[in-house]
């Protein structure tokens, strides 16, 4: 799921930290956040945010528990836009404003 905020009030790493995600590390041009729902650490939003021009675009979803490796690695993850997903897109959009859009 993405939001794209047109107008930044701060820095991506401040705005993001004020919606409640704590700063994980940066890749490239994006930089990764996440949110715990629980004292162990799952499940959990994970965003990706990437800074565009004067916005921000940020690439969400809800790991439901840690990756898993092995001969394969698989992720479990959410990406579909209803449940706590579409609550936090709702909630995130609702703090960040006008500016704010869901746009995939």
């Amino acid at each position: 799921m993405k939001i794209t905020v047109h107008t930044l009030s701060a820095d991506p790493v401040t705005v993001l930290r004020r919606l409640g995600y704590a700063f994980q590390r940066k890749e490239g041009a994006e930089m990764s956040f996440i949110r715990p729902l629980a004292q162990a650490g799952f499940p959990r939003f994970h965003c990706y945010a990437k800074v565009e021009g004067f916005g921000l675009i940020i690439s969400f979803h809800l790991d439901q528990k840690k990756e898993t490796y092995g001969d394969t690695t698989r992720h479990h993850g959410e990406y579909e836009a209803e449940g706590p997903l579409k609550e936090e897109a709702d909630r995130l959009i609702g703090l960040l404003g006008p500016s704010a859009r869901i746009t995939g």
